[in-house]
């Protein structure tokens, strides 16, 4: 490694994170999800939770000994064991910080802590410029970085039976408009809609209740998911919450597909080609989807120039933030 490269960690108190994995990958890195599901999330496991990926965290750092450790936030008391580390052996921490780290309300009650750490982080990427100024406000350094450069080299291409199919970026989180969309897209018979997220207990009654048009994939593969979004003839990703970047909008764009997403201020800025926006109701999904059909080549070399604009950019963003941690 060269030297003015430092050794760089990703940690992410999560099951998995395509943004922290890669960054890391983007900066030579490494990247490690600790995440213990089978503690859960009540208020009666949580301390148990939290203590015990605290640990399996702090064996990594001393194991791996990293120059700059980064902490995914939410939730933002993972970068405990990364400031222990830090303290420890003289080293540096930084935190990406998701939107869900500043304006979920669950997170709300924690800026305090956030603030804390942010000032004794080297910085604290974010994905927008209304984050960005939350962080100006306290006075701590910030990095916007709003999309982060997704490369696949394998990926597995599934076969379609459709001629033209849709694939629905889906999480089932609380700010995901899934019920407008299968209204919208159930008597829509020209595209097959491909729809992610892991199917679990709460969500499996939707299996029986969907038209023959709409397939639940449930949890895929790095291989599966990007190989279905590259083959995918149109990406869809939704959001009711402003100042929301869609991950998944940004890895079909660097999958060279297009995208319809939610017609918020940010994602206007960073799709500003290529992209289709909706407002999420019924109506709104419904639309874009025929004016995807119809405008699908324009879509398709448009979505072309902004990979590629895109990519550029990304290159500009990793030499920064390569400089502003040597410069601490």
């Amino acid at each position: 490694m060269q030297k003015n490269v430092p050794e760089i960690l990703f940690i992410s108190w999560a099951p998995y994170c395509s943004r922290s994995d890669n960054i890391a990958r983007e900066l030579g890195g490494k990247s490690y999800m600790v995440y213990y599901e089978f503690l859960g999330s009540n208020y009666f496991t949580i301390l148990l939770k939290y203590l015990a990926q605290t640990i399996a965290s702090l064996v990594i750092l001393l194991r791996d000994r990293p120059d700059v450790v980064f902490v995914m936030s939410p939730p933002i008391i993972a970068c405990v064991p990364a400031l222990i580390y830090c303290k420890l052996f003289g080293k540096q921490y930084g935190i990406d910080s998701h939107t869900g780290a500043f304006l979920n309300p669950r997170w709300k009650k924690t800026m305090f802590l956030h603030k804390f750490f942010s000032k004794h982080a080297v910085t604290t990427i974010v994905t927008n410029t209304h984050l960005e100024n939350i962080l100006k406000e306290w006075s701590v350094p910030s990095f916007l970085m709003q999309d982060v450069k997704v490369k696949k080299d394998n990926i597995d291409i599934p076969t379609f039976s459709a001629n033209f199919n849709i694939t629905l970026v889906n999480s089932f989180a609380t700010d995901e408009p899934l019920d407008n969309f299968l209204e919208a897209v159930s008597n829509i018979k020209e595209a097959h809609f491909h729809i992610t997220g892991k199917i679990t207990s709460k969500n499996r009654h939707l299996l029986n209740s969907v038209p023959s048009n709409i397939t639940f994939t449930d949890f895929l593969s790095d291989e599966k998911y990007f190989g279905l979004l590259k083959t995918s003839d149109i990406v869809i990703a939704l959001t009711t919450k402003d100042h929301t970047m869609q991950r998944g909008a940004y890895e079909a764009v660097y999958m060279g597909t297009p995208v319809i997403t939610s017609n918020w201020g940010v994602l206007k800025e960073n799709f500003y080609k290529g992209a289709i926006f909706v407002d999420n109701s019924v109506d709104g999904i419904k639309s874009g989807i025929y004016m995807a059909f119809e405008e699908i080549e324009k879509l398709k070399k448009e979505v072309s120039q902004l990979k590629e604009e895109k990519m550029k950019m990304w290159e500009e963003k990793k030499v920064e933030l390569l400089n502003t941690i040597n410069n601490k």
